[in-house]
């Protein structure tokens, strides 16, 4: 473990000492994957591939330098009239300040105001005099900023050349990850990348549509209402649409600041927030979704995470990519198991499996969200597979922690009641008789009854429930005992009630040897029952299982709650339904007859 963690340790440091070489490396990566179906395109037209990758190239490196230098120029008109605009500043904050005069702003405005006095009083009476310093104001040199500039061009050089190369050898860089990795996983490699690589560019190409497209709307809306300089609002609301939740928050303090500093009336900043408050909706609930077609793969949690570490790690540089790389990360390590702990940490999928999360919240004693979780299951997978995909295996683990004594009796209780309940809950969503038509009630002379018997404790009452409830109720009806009855009462009961059908429950672990001294009793007793045992739980001994109840009498033994309910209706088919009795014979009627030989009567028996 703690090998680990120094490796993660070193891969930060290293991250953050080589930010200069690894920030213009990071941007040709991403420049790469959103250039490449581009790329791919020309290259389907006929165009070679040297002369695609110029094309795209040179294309994309003259869109980014026009908006560069309009965005430049508009900047710097920007600084030059700032001044005019002091005037209708200052009346904003006279606005501000009559709005607020005689109420609680002023009080406490003027409560500051007196504290800040007293402590400047505190400070004059301990300062002694000195001599004035004398201030020299020397004119900015274009010469201080020039290695900065030199920098940020050799950076941007360093990329696109980056990118013409990696798009040029894209396929021989991915032979060299493939012969790194090595030949005997190359499918499941080609595989990888492939995905990875289709998934990432799609991503990023759709993400700067959709943020280009707000940028736009956000640019055409503003030159609308008549905010200055409105190309320059629009590309940094395109920009800054790539950090999530704050970014177009941000784009949009910019241009309302300026439309009050500009315009003397309300109408215009009104105008300009509400421009806002329509485009991000629209963009985030409407082309996202349509564009996409699916999530980015990420979690709300832990794009925030991703945001502030990539903040810190590279400053605005890694604000601006943390979206893309933590994408580009997600993807990869959905294929990668080196990096798979990022899609557990930061992926927006499920991590534990629904009858995990259902019986961690029963272990945590909150029914509410158990219910939830159930419900959520019923309604996106269906009622019949909720018996042994979620409340089945929380009584098995309940059953299996309370023998290695980690559950006491008080929560083991509380699951099995718990479990009862949901099971009521889910009774009464279901369809119940009484709203069916009313020559729909079955005749009770002519159901199947069954008897189903636990072979141990509570969970097998409440897994026979479970079969209980997925049974047709016009042709079946099943009557559940109570648990721990010894094997000599559930002879006597079966020989009182004469039930065409017995079904056996025991829920894994435990169990076992109660329910195959039940089918040996049974078989002696009652040769003609049809025996149907239940062995549920999620245990590797299913098969050896089997093979004793069987040869302890059993005719059928099935794993889960829902083949035990199709195996007890196919059982069930195969009876002969109780004939009904035949109408009584009448008695025979005797009438007289006359002979013709003479007149002495002759009694004739008339059928």
């Amino acid at each position: 473990m703690s090998k680990g963690w120094g490796i993660i340790a070193l891969v930060v440091a290293a991250l953050y000492w080589l930010q200069a070489v690894l920030i213009p490396m990071a941007l040709a990566v991403l420049l790469t994957f959103l250039l490449s179906p581009v790329v791919g395109l020309l290259q389907r037209r006929g165009l070679g591939r040297v002369p695609s990758v110029l094309m795209t190239v040179l294309l994309a490196l003259s869109i980014l330098g026009g908006i560069g230098w309009t965005l430049t120029r508009q900047l710097v008109t920007l600084a030059d009239e700032l001044p005019r605009y002091s005037q209708n500043i200052h009346h904003r904050i006279a606005d501000l300040r009559g709005a607020s005069k005689g109420g609680s702003m002023e009080k406490v405005q003027k409560a500051v105001e007196d504290v800040v006095g007293e402590i400047q009083k505190t400070d004059t009476l301990g300062v002694t005099r000195q001599k004035p310093v004398a201030v020299v104001l020397e004119a900015p040199s274009i010469l201080v900023h020039l290695p900065n500039l030199l920098q940020a061009l050799a950076s941007a050089g360093i990329v696109a050349v980056l990118v013409i190369f990696m798009l040029l050898e894209r396929r021989e860089l991915r032979d060299r990850v493939i012969l790194l990795i090595g030949y005997r996983r190359m499918t499941a490699t080609t595989k990888a990348l492939d995905e990875a690589g289709a998934r990432i560019s799609r991503y990023l190409l759709m993400q700067s549509i959709i943020n280009g497209s707000f940028g736009v709307a956000v640019g055409l809306g503003l030159f609308l209402i008549g905010v200055p300089y409105a190309v320059t609002w629009g590309f940094l609301a395109a920009a800054l649409r790539f950090i999530p939740y704050l970014g177009p928050f941000v784009a949009a303090l910019l241009p309302l600041a300026l439309s009050l500093a500009v315009f003397p009336g309300w109408i215009q900043p009104a105008l300009v927030a509400g421009l806002f408050l329509v485009l991000e909706p629209i963009t985030g609930s409407v082309m996202e979704p349509w564009l996409y077609g699916q999530s980015a793969g990420v979690s709300h949690v832990g794009l925030l995470i991703a945001l502030t570490f990539w903040t810190w790690l590279w400053g605005p540089v890694g604000l601006l990519m943390a979206t893309p790389l933590t994408v580009c990360l997600i993807v990869l390590g959905k294929h990668l198991p080196s990096l798979g702990f990022i899609v557990v940490l930061m992926g927006d999928r499920p991590v534990i499996e629904a009858k995990a999360r259902y019986y961690q919240r029963l272990l945590a004693r909150d029914q509410d969200e158990a219910i939830d979780i159930v419900e959520a299951y019923v309604d996106t997978d269906g009622r019949e597979s909720v018996y042994d995909t979620v409340l089945l295996p929380a009584l098995y683990y309940a059953k299996q922690d309370q023998d290695r004594g980690l559950l006491n009796e008080g929560d083991a209780q509380f699951v099995g009641q718990a479990t009862r309940e949901i099971l009521d809950v889910l009774a009464h969503d279901a369809p119940a008789l009484s709203e069916k038509e009313p020559g729909d009630h079955p005749d009770p002379d002519t159901l199947v009854r069954i008897l189903g018997c636990p072979a141990r404790d509570e969970a097998d009452v409440l897994a026979l429930e479970m079969v209980r409830s997925l049974l047709d109720p016009a042709r079946y009806r099943m009557e559940v005992s109570r648990p721990g009855m010894l094997v000599a009462e559930v002879v006597a009961g079966v020989d009182q009630h004469r039930p065409a059908l017995l079904c056996i429950g025991a829920v894994a672990p435990g169990g076992l040897s109660q329910a195959r001294h039940l089918c040996k009793r049974l078989r002696s007793q009652c040769p003609e029952l049809k025996i149907v045992v239940g062995r549920w739980g999620l245990h590797d001994e299913m098969d050896a299982d089997r093979e004793q109840l069987l040869a302890a009498g059993a005719d059928c033994v099935e794993t889960t709650v829902l083949d035990t309910q199709r195996a007890l209706a196919q059982v069930g088919l195969t009876l002969d339904r109780p004939a009904p009795e035949a109408p009584p014979t009448p008695a025979p009627e005797i009438v007289p007859w006359t002979t013709l030989a003479g007149d002495r009567p002759t009694m004739v028996v008339k059928a």
